[in-house]
């Protein structure tokens, strides 16, 4: 289906470029921050079964997870803030005008995407959602155990950068902006949403995507929705589609 966004560009919705992962109780798996696999397994006690392979009329299974540590998910200010803020309150719409750019991190031991990258690549005029790729990129990133693997992250002085460029919504392809280990300052995410001052709560945070090196940078429209969890945190499915004319 041809969806115009004006009278020389559209999109076709039938063909979504999905950049989530998707969680499974299988090992090896995607997870993060020194949590273990997640459990998803029948609900069983001794009057039902949840498996139809044991025996059961239906499949029924409870899942054991955290949105942070095992999926593509989609976090606000409430990550870092006393108050209580849920994602599922701050984001209201989904789709947005979309920049898609890919960054080698660079440094040593400790690599990170610095403010001069983004600067020499620059932000396309009117984008609201900003998607970062970083290299190297293949499909070991989709089942990565990164616990105290000190990944790359993002320099902490690109969120005034992305704020006084207009952008509400960031997604990074790492299990976070900020470094793994760095005693609690958690720096982006606090300047990205202005806490402990006056805490935004329209910007979100994406983390733990995955971007094919097929789908090349450049403008696109994001869409982006979430679980609707009362939660900082939620899973979500991004979704680009290219604009064509």
């Amino acid at each position: 289906m041809l969806f115009y966004l004006n009278k020389d560009e559209y999109i076709d919705t039938l063909k979504p470029l999905d950049i989530s992962i998707e969680m499974s109780g299988e090992t090896p798996g995607l997870v993060a921050w020194g949590q273990s696999t997640p459990i998803i397994e029948p609900v069983r006690d001794e009057h039902f079964i949840g498996s139809i392979k044991e025996g059961g009329v239906v499949n029924f299974n409870n899942i054991a997870f955290n949105p942070h540590a095992h999926i593509t998910h989609t976090e606000c200010c409430g990550h870092i803030t006393e108050g209580f803020f849920s994602v599922n309150d701050v984001l209201k719409s989904y789709f947005f005008e979309a920049q898609l750019l890919t960054v080698l991190p660079e440094g040593g031991e400790d690599k990170s995407v610095s403010l001069s990258q983004i600067k020499n690549i620059g932000i396309i005029k009117g984008v609201k959602a900003l998607v970062i790729r970083t290299l190297p990129n293949n499909e070991k990133k989709i089942r990565a155990n990164y616990t105290d693997s000190n990944p790359p992250f993002l320099d902490s002085d690109i969120a005034e950068y992305l704020i006084n460029n207009g952008i509400e919504h960031l997604l990074v392809d790492l299990p976070s902006v900020d470094q793994e280990r760095d005693g609690g300052a958690l720096a982006f995410h606090h300047a990205y949403w202005n806490v402990p001052n006056k805490p935004n709560t329209t910007r979100t945070i994406t983390e733990f995507i995955f971007v094919s090196e097929k789908v090349k940078d450049g403008n696109y429209i994001l869409e982006l929705q979430v679980g609707p969890l009362k939660n900082d945190a939620s899973p979500s499915r991004p979704i680009l589609y290219e604009k064509m004319k």
